[in-house]
């Protein structure tokens, strides 16, 4: 990736018109209540294999009383997990698993070159690089505040076991 250029050109972005709002995210994404870390989805281009979502940042995040106490910055974990939830609707929405819920597999080369604070819209987009079917995705990633790059990566989202998980669950292994 060219150092400085956005997967989507920032001022591309109309967010007056979003292609889905959280009830279509939540048609997608299992994630609900505090985890839900997408306000809405922006753009899509399907030939680059391209998208992009914002979350609006705000006083009543679940993180901001104490995290950090009159210093509110949202956690890079919380951003990462903006970034995967964005990975997620795309792959589940045009179905490049396969599978009914994807999951985080890893992040490698995260860099965040920014804070983001409450009052903040944080853009994240992410650009497919590979889908191995049954297997994994792999997409970078960008996260931006107005004109300024904060969080940069890779990401590896991966098929959760639905069936292994509930059973897990059920019988009380750990």
């Amino acid at each position: 990736m060219v150092k400085n250029a956005f997967i989507i050109e920032p001022s591309l972005l109309d967010f007056d018109r979003p292609i889905a709002d959280i009830e279509e995210i939540r048609k997608l994404n299992p994630q609900r209540h505090e985890m839900e870390q997408l306000t809405a989805i922006l753009r899509e281009d399907l030939e680059s294999h391209s998208c992009a979502a914002y979350k609006q940042i705000t006083d009543e995040e679940f993180w901001v009383r104490g995290h950090m106490p009159g210093m509110p910055l949202m956690p890079g974990v919380m951003m990462l997990e903006a970034v995967a939830q964005l990975s997620s609707y795309y792959t589940q929405k045009h179905d490049l698993l396969g599978a009914a819920m994807v999951g985080f597999g890893g992040v490698d080369e995260v860099r965040f070159r920014g804070v983001v604070v409450p009052g903040d819209r944080l853009v994240v987009m992410v650009r497919l690089e590979k889908a191995r079917r049954g297997r994994m995705i792999v997409a970078r990633f960008q996260g931006v505040v107005g004109e300024n790059l904060v969080l940069e990566g890779c990401l590896r989202g991966i098929p959760i076991p639905i069936e292994a998980v509930t059973q897990q669950l059920t019988s009380g292994s750990k």
